[in-house]
C-alpha cells in the first residue's frame, strides 16, 4: 500500500492581559480554564461535525505523546 501525507497546522495562542494593579494569581487562571472547559470542547465538536459531513474522509484524533491540553492532532484519512 502506498501512503501520501500533507500537514496543515492551525495554532491557537492564548493571552490574557491585566491592569497594572494585578497581583499575579488573583484570577487563578480562570481564562485558561474557560478555554479548556468551554471553548475548546465546543470548537472540536464543530470541527468534527464539519469533517464528518465529507463522507469520503474519516477524521480521528491521534496522540503523539503530548497532552491534549497542549496539542490535539486530527488525522483525516481518504481511502481510494
Amino acid at each position: 500500500m502506498h501512503t501520501e501525507d500533507k500537514t496543515f497546522n492551525l495554532r491557537f495562542s492564548l493571552e490574557a492581559t491585566f491592569s497594572e494593579h494585578y497581583q499575579g494569581t488573583e484570577d487563578e487562571h480562570i481564562w485558561a480554564k474557560e478555554w479548556e472547559h468551554l471553548i475548546k470542547p465546543e470548537l472540536l465538536k464543530e470541527v468534527f461535525t464539519i469533517l464528518r459531513a465529507h463522507s469520503d474522509w474519516t477524521p480521528r484524533i491521534r496522540n503523539r505523546g503530548m497532552t491534549q491540553e497542549n496539542e490535539i492532532e486530527i488525522v483525516l484519512t481518504r481511502n481510494f
